[in-house]
């Protein structure tokens, strides 16, 4: 399955310069003048997994398939956004098909790089994106409301639940808070909050683009992002759009060495993808085989006949079980047949809430 994240942020932050870094392309032109990403360029990166090597080398497999990432670098925002200033209106509607919000702010100082503002400040950088989306989500929200509360008045029970749930945004979002604070009470809620796509609903994860001299420990711009995202219950992390670039061109034993001597222990990447990983509540199973190794993500808390779903739809449909070896297992014994031997390869049903690292094989009949 994969996620989509949309890289936004205001101009000149280093928005392309880190989605080319990420997705090894130079997809988007990285320049020194806002605007200069227009169209949304769209990207897929291999999610890195150690585990995905081991078993595969275990398997003996002849190929091996991460799950992949997608990066979707959006026209940098400017104030009035909202209200169509700039690329406004296309730049909400990109925002609106994403999963996840990777919002880049400037946390480094280069006279050579002009700043929009004048001035190197990612609280209000970030105060500046967050309020235009906020104000496009009012001001959907205090047109939809009042209609949902005027049909409820007439019995009509999807309404009802529209406007308790999307009450509560609307409040919130009076008081200058993001919709992602809404509690829905039950499944219902859940589901018409959902199919609302507020903007300020979805997650968001900061990423701090700092100077290669402080990509192994921040710096006091970095660190007050990090405290606005521990307030929020968001994701930050650190990154050098400067390093990531230069590791584009080199060889993975070249790779290590230069990010040794930065006392780096990662890339980036490995770095944004942990962070949205945790922030989307996701995890990984595995597919093991002679002819291929392939990695697959589902969702925290998903039952067996879900996770067979990201293979097949006819795997849901059609689940009668799913073979299933933990991780650990599975590598401590040497592969399938040994953790067969050992009763360590378990027959699981429709209940089973599948673990992360799990090796799975699925029976299906349609």
């Amino acid at each position: 399955m994969g996620f989509r994240c949309g890289i936004v942020g205001l101009p000149n932050v280093g928005k392309s310069t880190l989605f080319n870094a990420l997705t090894e392309t130079q997809a988007a032109q990285a320049a020194n003048y806002p605007f200069c990403t227009i169209e949304p360029n769209v990207g897929q990166v291999s999610v890195p997994d150690a585990r995905l090597d081991t078993v595969a080398q275990i398997a003996g497999s002849a190929k091996i398939i991460p799950t992949q990432l997608g990066f979707v670098d959006i026209a940098g925002l400017v104030k009035g956004a909202s209200k169509g200033e700039g690329l406004g209106n296309q730049f909400l509607g990109n925002i609106r098909e994403v999963d996840a919000i990777v919002h880049v702010l400037r946390c480094f100082e280069d006279d050579d790089i002009q700043h929009v503002a004048n001035k190197v400040d990612p609280i209000t950088d970030a105060e500046v994106v967050e309020t235009e989306l906020m104000l496009s989500d009012l001001e959907s929200l205090e047109k939809r409301v009042p209609a949902a509360q005027k049909r409820a008045t007439s019995g009509d029970k999807e309404a009802k639940i529209a406007a308790s749930v999307l009450g509560q945004a609307l409040d919130l979002l009076r008081e200058g808070k993001p919709a992602r604070l809404t509690e829905p009470r039950d499944d219902e809620e859940a589901r018409v909050f959902q199919q609302a796509q507020l903007l300020t609903a979805k997650p968001v994860l900061y990423v701090c683009n700092v100077a290669e001299g402080d990509a192994a420990t921040g710096n006091a711009l970095s660190a007050q992002v990090f405290e606005k995202a521990a307030a929020e219950g968001a994701q930050a992390v650190v990154v050098s759009a400067a390093i990531e670039s230069e590791l584009v061109g080199m060889e993975p034993e070249e790779r290590g060495e230069f990010l040794s001597e930065l006392g780096l222990e990662e890339t980036g990447l490995a770095r944004v993808i942990r962070a949205g990983y945790q922030l989307l509540g996701l995890k990984t199973f595995f597919t093991v085989g002679p002819k291929e190794a392939r990695a697959w993500t589902f969702h925290n808390g998903a039952k067996a006949p879900q996770a067979a779903g990201e293979i097949h739809t006819d795997f849901e449909k059609g689940f009668i079980r799913a073979e299933t070896i933990a991780y650990d297992d599975y590598i401590a014994l040497g592969g399938e047949s040994a953790a067969r031997d050992a009763g360590k390869l378990r027959q699981e049903g429709k209940e089973y809430v599948v673990q992360d690292g799990d090796i799975m094989h699925f029976k299906f009949n349609v």
